[in-house]
């Protein structure tokens, strides 16, 4: 079996998106240094410095090792694509929920569309005849 060496920058890739960060959201948490245009030429990289996993590990919270521990074995890449969230049926909000059955949400919200709207309804209908009581009362 061969050895696999782990490509730094692929990892900062999936790690980051993994937190759910753009290139500029982890820029702009790396400091004043930083662009999206840097965060992207470091993903292409192979080994990163140690100076510089260092900071990504504070920025994303997770160990430096980590940077070292995935490798591009094939396997784990089909076995990853295949029970992510995603592929459950589901949409992901940029909130982070996760709705199951978009559909039903929305027949949801478009029943208590139709309660508001009939509350309102009956509110101007008891305010016609409120006022259609005063007019008789002259």
């Amino acid at each position: 079996m061969s050895h696999h060496k782990a490509h730094h920058g692929k990892n900062l890739r999936k790690f980051r998106e993994w937190k759910g960060l753009k290139q500029e959201a982890l820029a702009f948490e790396m400091g004043d240094d930083w662009s999206q245009k840097k965060i992207s030429l470091l993903e292409q990289k192979e080994q990163i410095d140690d100076k510089i996993l260092e900071q990504l590990s504070t920025v994303l919270k997770i160990p430096v090792e980590a940077f070292d521990a995935l490798n591009e074995d094939p396997s784990i890449n089909i076995i990853n694509s295949t029970f992510s969230d995603q592929a459950v049926g589901g949409i992901a909000t940029s909130a982070g929920d996760y709705i199951v059955n978009p559909v039903e949400k929305w027949m949801e919200a478009m029943k208590k569309n139709e309660e508001l709207y009939e509350r309102l309804l009956q509110a101007e209908r008891e305010k016609v005849e409120m006022l259609q009581q005063l007019l008789n009362k002259k």
